[in-house]
């Protein structure tokens, strides 16, 4: 994704989730001397670390949250170019990253003996796995979201394991569908490697070669079906004006603004296809020249506690990577959450995969290939 689509994303989202929770924070008693400073530096996305965690934190550990807040990856990469990997503890990078951080020189690795991996769900640890190199881990899963279909169910009606990113194409949904190009595209790839009409869509990022085959066939498919897409979105606004204004039935969209309305009682479900949600998650890496290294493993331990991962989950938006966290959201951020990911759909979260310079320029080649059709 771009960084303006990230950032975006974010600050969108967070309309997803109400604001204030009753969560209780769980203190322990850590010696003073653990610390180099008694601060935990973080460069991070600005709504991710709320208020109410910090002063737990810092409550319960004696550490005090030095933030510095980015807008983008490429900021984040850029500042820590140019400090050489120095002045922070902990940054979070998102997890298709890893290859622009790969040769720079500028991550250490993770002790994972001082991580208790059992406390993160076990398709959150996997899509670190581009952090991971020379067997080493690089990357601690800490928040994620999804982009996948909402629909009208007052216009529409499926189920769970039943609805497909095909569903958009059906004949009865011409002229009533939304998305925005590039995931839509993307999820089209998916559909059609699910009805055996192509090859694998992920494999399309290995080589020129299986991209382009990929892709032909994509944008052919897209263009054939032009007509049946009603309106393109940008942000979190779009979407709900696409459902509540435009007579938009099915979307391929983010699940904030979806799950937003469907705690507003409007008629409209954010729910993971057959294919799985695409999904981005964003984690935590040490640089180089992090100072404060037992603050990194009590940062850690503390927000991956159930009660601590639930309180940020409820206060940011975003959701939690943390095992049990479901236990701590409010009433209707738990039942907004079971009805987007029910039964085996976290399992099936598809992430995406890193991108190379080489296929985003093919792949915008293709993108301008179907909006100008």
């Amino acid at each position: 994704m771009s960084a303006a689509k990230q950032h975006s994303r974010r600050q969108f989202l967070k309309g997803a989730v109400v604001v204030g929770s009753a969560a209780v924070l769980s203190p322990w008693i850590v010696e003073d001397a653990f610390s180099s400073s008694g601060n935990l530096n973080l460069m991070i996305w600005p709504d991710y670390i709320p208020v109410s965690l910090k002063d737990g934190f810092r409550k319960a550990t004696g550490i005090t949250i030095k933030q510095t807040s980015v807008a983008s990856n490429e900021e984040m990469l850029k500042k820590l170019s140019v400090s050489k990997g120095a002045g922070y503890d902990l940054i979070c990078p998102t997890n298709d990253q890893g290859e622009h951080w790969k040769n720079t020189d500028l991550l250490s690795d993770f002790d994972m003996n001082r991580i208790d991996t059992e406390a993160v769900l076990p398709s959150m640890l996997k899509f670190s796995e581009n952090f991971s190199w020379d067997g080493k881990s690089r990357h601690i899963p800490f928040l994620w979201g999804a982009e996948a279909l909402a629909y009208r169910v007052d216009k529409f009606t499926t189920e769970y394991d039943k609805l497909s990113f095909g569903d958009l194409w059906q004949p009865e949904m011409r002229s009533k569908i939304m998305g925005r190009p590039q995931s839509m595209l993307a999820g089209i790839g998916r559909y059609l490697e699910g009805a055996g009409k192509i090859q694998s869509f992920a494999e399309g990022y290995e080589n020129e070669e299986k991209m382009r085959n990929v892709w032909d066939q994509i944008t052919q498919f897209a263009i054939d079906h032009k007509s049946w897409v009603r309106r393109y979105w940008n942000d979190a606004e779009d979407q709900i004006n696409g459902f509540m204004r435009d007579r938009v039935i099915l979307g391929q969209v983010w699940d904030g603004p979806s799950q937003r309305m469907f705690k507003e009682g409007k008629p409209v479900r954010f729910l993971a296809p057959k294919e799985g949600a695409f999904t981005w998650m964003d984690g935590l890496s040490i640089p180089v020249g992090a100072r404060n290294i037992d603050a990194i493993y009590e940062f850690i331990k503390y927000t991956n506690l159930p009660e601590n991962a639930g309180l940020v989950a409820n206060e940011t938006g975003y959701n939690s990577v943390a095992v049990g966290a479901i236990d701590h959201l409010t009433s209707e951020n738990k039942k907004a959450f079971i009805s987007a990911y029910p039964e085996d759909a976290l399992d099936r979260l598809w992430a995406w995969p890193a991108t190379p310079s080489w296929y985003a320029n093919l792949r915008d080649g293709y993108l301008d290939k179907f909006i100008k059709a």
